[in-house]
């Protein structure tokens, strides 16, 4: 049984809100306009931002996801790297520079030029539907963890209140500090959840009293220490095939085309900076999922190799086979009182959710909220500033939602929570990705094809998720394929939709333009 948090341990995380709040409100002296709040003024310095983007495309589901999959599995995922790194390229050479000449706020704003509005509201739509999505699955998963510090389980009701409080928390932060607080924070959230990691894994390697080399020699045994996958089975959602064509095509969407991450490449001064930005948070993720992914490998020797441990089988079997949640089960049962609270700040940290509450108002309030607004009066810059407050407070709840059913969701396919995850993520970045090939690389399309086209990626995703496959009675084998793959399909299918208009005369010379 995991034991309950001392009164050390609930100061140190006391400590770590009351640092927040304090970040957040010193955020607020220099904001003056929606500017500020969104894109805190293109006065980022690279480095910021790169700490920015690093955190916002890590949180709780490397945490947590991360130790699970070495744990389970092997180092394969680590390959997705390369992957990251020639969508990151895509972004940085080829988006990032067009939205900085529009001007952006937001990316959707793209296709405005390159079709209509309506083409970049509904883009801007669909993108608020797969963020709460996306956002939901990893806000479920630093409920989890949550749920075991505070109530020491995983029961539904446990979960649900821990969502509740993770939500609460990142509305009460973002509300005040728009994103040059939730930049700032981001710092230190890295250095938290990395130095907690850091210092589990140290625990953990003096707890273990076999040598290395045994170690090695135990984990290769069972091919736990694989780096690359050259198979070729559709199944594996983290081979090298995989990686050269769906995990590309993610991570294009998830740098350029998700607001939560763009909008932190629009804070720099310009394209370059936000393309070098954008390459060193690639970079330095490398080392920072390589030390969760051994933390999983030293637990797998921890709880499933007593022979090394020194100790009997049913010692290391109060685990329970509950793997779900074995990083949390350690930090519960093993680490000791103060430390375990700055761990727990960590978890905290890697949880946060003020990135995605600040880049879903932005869209909600600058791609919707304020054309509508305009058409009827002007209105002061704080104003929207009030509206971006509201947008937070809609998304805020949604994301609760999401993250209630990810309870469910996630035990019916049984999913590794990494591969869960990531896998969510399809359902709108499929439809995203075959408009935004259509308008940056073809002269085809119009605002009425590339609505259809979000429509028909995001359906196209849908049938081929484990409940839809069973509903409808598909064949099996159609349920099997990894989320990489059915990325790949729903790209596919939402290109072919968007460009089989050809584009109008004005929206030719428009994407010239842009």
């Amino acid at each position: 049984m995991p034991a309950q948090f001392t009164a050390l341990d609930w100061t140190v995380v006391g400590a770590y809100v009351a640092l927040l709040a304090v970040a957040g409100w010193l955020a607020t002296r220099r904001q003056r306009d929606a500017e500020d709040y969104f894109l805190a003024g293109h006065k980022v310095p690279v480095w910021l931002v790169a700490v920015s983007v690093l955190s916002t495309t890590q949180s709780a589901a490397t945490f947590l996801g991360a130790p699970d999959t070495s744990y389970r599995g092997d180092y394969t995922y680590l390959t997705t790297y390369v992957g990251a790194l020639l969508g990151a390229m895509l972004t940085g050479r080829v988006l990032v520079p067009r939205l900085y000449a529009l001007g952006a706020t937001t990316c959707y704003e793209l296709l405005a030029a390159r079709f209509d509005r309506k083409a970049m509201r509904a883009a801007g739509g669909m993108y608020l539907i797969g963020r709460v999505f996306a956002s939901g699955a990893r806000l479920y998963l630093a409920a989890i963890a949550v749920a075991m510090i505070t109530f020491t389980n995983i029961e539904p009701g446990s979960v649900f209140a821990a969502t509740v409080a993770l939500v609460v928390l990142g509305l009460v932060f973002t509300f005040v500090g728009g994103l040059n607080a939730v930049i700032w924070s981001d710092l230190v959230q890295v250095v938290l959840y990395t130095g907690a990691a850091l210092i589990v894994l140290w625990l953990l390697w003096s707890a273990i009293p076999a040598a290395p080399g045994a170690m090695a020699r135990a984990l290769g045994a069972q091919h736990k220490l694989a780096f690359l996958d050259l198979s070729l089975d559709l199944s594996h959602p983290f081979s090298l095939l995989a990686t050269l064509t769906g995990i590309v095509l993610l991570f294009f969407a998830s740098t350029g085309l998700d607001q939560d991450t763009t909008q932190r490449l629009l804070a720099c001064r310009d394209s370059r900076e936000g393309e070098r930005a954008l390459y060193a948070s690639v970079l330095a993720s490398v080392p920072v999922v390589l030390l969760f992914m051994v933390i999983g490998s030293l637990l797998w020797v921890f709880y499933d190799r007593p022979d090394l441990m020194g100790r009997s089988a049913a010692a290391a079997g109060a685990f329970q086979g509950e793997k779900i949640t074995v990083f949390m089960h350690y930090i519960l049962t093993e680490v000791p009182p103060g430390i375990r609270g700055l761990v727990a700040v960590g978890i905290l940290a890697a949880a946060a959710l003020n990135s995605e509450l600040i880049s879903m108002s932005s869209v909600l309030v600058e791609d919707f909220y304020r054309p509508w607004a305009e058409r009827r009066r002007e209105r002061s810059e704080k104003h929207y500033v009030a509206a971006g407050r509201v947008g937070q407070l809609v998304m805020g709840l949604a994301l609760l939602a999401m993250a209630t059913l990810c309870y469910w969701w996630q035990r019916y396919t049984a999913a590794p929570l990494l591969a869960f995850a990531l896998g969510v993520m399809s359902f709108a970045y499929s439809g995203l990705l075959g408009v935004y090939f259509t308008a940056l690389f073809t002269r085809r399309g119009s605002s009425l094809s590339a609505r259809w086209a979000l429509a028909t990626g995001f359906a196209a995703i849908l049938v081929q998720q484990a409940f839809v496959v069973d509903l409808l009675h598909l064949p099996a084998a159609w349920k099997g394929l990894a989320f990489p793959f059915q990325l790949c399909i729903g790209t596919a299918v939402a290109f072919v939709t968007c460009a089989a208009i050809p584009s109008p005369a004005p929206a030719r010379s428009a994407s010239g333009a842009a």
